[in-house]
């Protein structure tokens, strides 16, 4: 990706992209998520501060920042995945179609049933593909052999990895390549029928073709689900998301269309982020 400096008839800075940006339009939508007023403490530290972000259902949200700038302790609040991080807590709201996930009687495994994560590097189970791909729906107390095998060709399928594996669906998972197996953690997500799903950078650990694959996956998910995506790639943003939220320091400095962050970003912070001057 080309980024182009230039200087407008006012004085101001403007950058351009290459190649294009996101190959489909934005349609305006109600959203699916919506953080509001976002904490996130490790202990006394203050991971995240006051961060509020609208993910439109249906489209891909990125979230783009330097390393350690809070990207990842902000998508494991989405789905309450700091629940499980002995001295962690998470003040502020996450409503999904407007229910907050953080009320007293919500159960964070329910949560979780709705809003699936993808994590960084590849985690199959040491199972079975097939037993991989149903061990969700096994948890929700599906039994019968015929229901989860339709399960596992559907979900292999979303996840473009049916033709694949469909002759070795007895054979362990880690027999896979790193991709298939990133792809296989993808079915089993897909498995239990999410409503989101957050992405914790699903392809920094793949090759590049492997990573073509994932992100050919991702635009082909949002015709059925709401994805959110870290990604410590501008161009990857760039290539497959629909909005864009630029993080720094715990924060959440900027929010719009991809188009609009990578083009006309309104703060300096972005700008500069985006042209390369830090991070």
């Amino acid at each position: 990706m080309a980024i182009m400096r230039g200087i407008t008839s006012r004085g101001m800075s403007t950058i351009a992209i290459t190649p294009a940006i996101r190959r489909t339009p934005v349609i305006e939508v109600a959203p699916k998520l919506q953080a509001s007023h976002l904490d996130v403490y490790y202990g006394t530290f203050r991971a995240i501060c006051d961060a509020s972000l609208d993910v439109p259902g249906n489209h891909v949200t990125a979230l783009i920042g330097p390393s350690g700038c809070g990207k990842s302790t902000f998508i494991r609040a989405l789905n309450r995945m700091h629940d499980l991080t002995p001295g962690a807590r998470v003040k502020g709201r996450v409503l999904l179609d407007g229910s907050n996930i953080y009320a007293p009687n919500v159960d964070p495994v329910t949560v979780r049933h709705r809003i699936g994560m993808v994590f960084q590097r590849p985690n199959p189970f040491p199972k079975t593909v097939f037993e991989n791909v149903v061990y969700g729906p096994r948890v929700h107390g599906i039994r019968n052999r015929k229901t989860l095998m339709e399960i596992c060709e559907r979900s292999l399928r979303r996840a473009a990895l049916w033709d694949e594996v469909k002759d070795r669906l007895d054979r362990s998972a880690f027999d896979l390549s790193g991709g298939q197996q990133q792809r296989v953690c993808i079915a089993r997500c897909l498995a239990v029928d999410p409503e989101v799903i957050v992405m914790d950078e699903p392809a920094s650990a793949l090759d590049p073709i492997a990573t073509s694959k994932i992100e050919d996956l991702v635009a082909e998910l949002t015709k059925d689900f709401t994805v959110v995506i870290v990604t410590h790639s501008m161009q990857q943003a760039a290539r497959i998301s629909d909005f864009t939220a630029f993080f720094l320091s715990g924060e959440i400095i900027e929010t719009g269309t991809t188009a609009s962050i990578f083009t006309q970003p309104k703060d300096k912070r972005t700008e500069d982020y985006i042209t390369g001057r830090y991070g």
